[in-house]
């Protein structure tokens, strides 16, 4: 199948290394404002395509099987109005993907799984962690003791690193918040699958409440408001986003009136070895735990050693150090998923059906995203099955995604 990128920045960079190790396509096309010269360099020397550049989406749409959106939070709805017009006028795309989150709210999430019902595409919502390896091994080796002694009751899941690379993931207002747009999706989505039993479907269980907090611990100090000042030009004095976020959601099953709960972490504060992704669930008699800073290769570089070394990332996305024990992963792409989302979505691209995490999947993690900022700005916790609740989220934008978050996170 052949793949266009509609943007050229770090994800589409992340995907280009998971394609390495996927059969059945090519990166025959990129269309983006910046760096696409940048990216298809680097898609060449994967061998994973020959791209050509376009000088818009819809002469992308006319040349491709399938679309990836990779652009920013902002460019989303207008690119996705884009295609729709391109599939009206005649495109045949078996396929459109959306890298998480499908919207900075409610709203925007709509709107594009109505702009690709309307298109009649098949849609695929890339929320790499529920494709991690670890992840799906430990509900494959659980599986009797589940259907046995019964599924789990609690999920723990956090994702934290030090913070983002570029400059409008650091702007509320462009990202549509801070840390929990940027990774709460992530986590919230892996606690809500983890939780649900097998052979359910992936929205069984039904969202009860949702009890959160989000912070600003790091990032609002003077001296590191500075660093963002001088690096990005993001001014954290005037409009700051929360840089930690924390809550509870809890879940019914609706057939057996059980009530379960999903605890979700995340921050740009973390200051160990780099990127850590972890998970762990209780169940009755069992349990697993997932930490993806544990390798089976580690190394040592001491200080003078250390000045040969320029990338601080050489060993671990978001590594914010290049000497003393630093935790090595050689595939990371297939590690946090990204590879078995891939393979999925294009066999079902291929099979003619949406890849396993649809938009309107896409659409209820978005709900639950707002609903854990809404509960931290009312500071209280929210009821997820009053009618009220669920018509408020629908048009809510949280005040630090409007560019108010000062007097919360202050």
């Amino acid at each position: 199948m052949r793949l266009g990128m509609i943007g050229a920045g770090f994800i589409s960079k992340f995907h280009t290394l998971a394609l390495t190790q996927v059969r059945g396509c090519a990166v025959t096309g990129i269309y983006s404002p910046a760096g696409a010269e940048a990216l298809q360099e680097l898609v060449q020397s994967k061998r994973v395509g020959t791209p050509r550049i376009y000088s818009s989406i819809t002469e992308l749409a006319n040349n491709v099987d399938v679309l990836a959106i990779f652009v920013p939070n902002p460019a989303r709805v207008s690119t996705m109005e884009e295609i729709a017009e391109a599939v009206k006028a005649g495109s045949e795309l078996s396929g459109v993907i959306c890298e998480k989150p499908l919207g900075r709210n409610v709203t925007e999430a709509r709107r594009l799984v109505e702009l690709a019902a309307e298109a009649g595409l098949k849609t695929a919502y890339y929320e790499n962690q529920l494709f991690m390896k670890p992840l799906k091994s430990q509900m494959q080796q659980l599986e009797l003791v589940q259907n046995r002694m019964g599924p789990l009751s609690l999920v723990r899941s956090s994702e934290e690193h030090a913070g983002p690379h570029n400059a409008w993931f650091w702007d509320p207002v462009q990202q549509g918040g801070g840390v929990l747009s940027d990774m709460g999706c992530h986590c919230i989505a892996v606690g809500w699958y983890a939780l649900t039993p097998n052979g359910k479907p992936l929205t069984f269980l039904k969202p009860e409440s949702v009890s959160a907090d989000v912070g600003l611990l790091k990032w609002g100090r003077p001296e590191f408001r500075q660093r963002l000042l001088t690096r990005f030009g993001i001014d954290y004095a005037e409009t700051p986003a929360e840089d930690f976020a924390t809550g509870i959601i809890t879940y019914r099953n609706p057939e057996t009136d059980q009530l379960v709960k999903a605890q979700f972490t995340n921050s740009w504060m973390f200051e160990k070895q780099g990127l850590r992704i972890f998970a762990d669930g209780m169940g009755p008699g069992y349990a697993f735990e997932i930490n993806t800073l544990l390798s089976p290769l580690s190394i040592f570089i001491g200080d003078e050693a250390a000045e040969t070394i320029l990338d601080t990332e050489s060993s671990l996305e978001k590594a914010t150090a290049s000497r003393g024990l630093l935790t090595i992963q050689p595939n990371e792409a297939d590690l946090y998923g990204y590879t078995d989302e891939n393979l999925e979505t294009f066999a079902a691209f291929e099979e003619g059906r949406d890849g396993m995490l649809p938009w309107t999947y896409g659409l209820e993690i978005t709900r639950l995203v707002m609903a854990a900022y809404m509960s931290a700005e009312k500071k209280m916790t929210l009821d997820l099955t009053d009618p009220a609740v669920e018509e408020e989220l629908e048009k809510y934008v949280p005040a630090i995604a409007r560019g108010e978050g000062a007097s919360q996170l202050f």
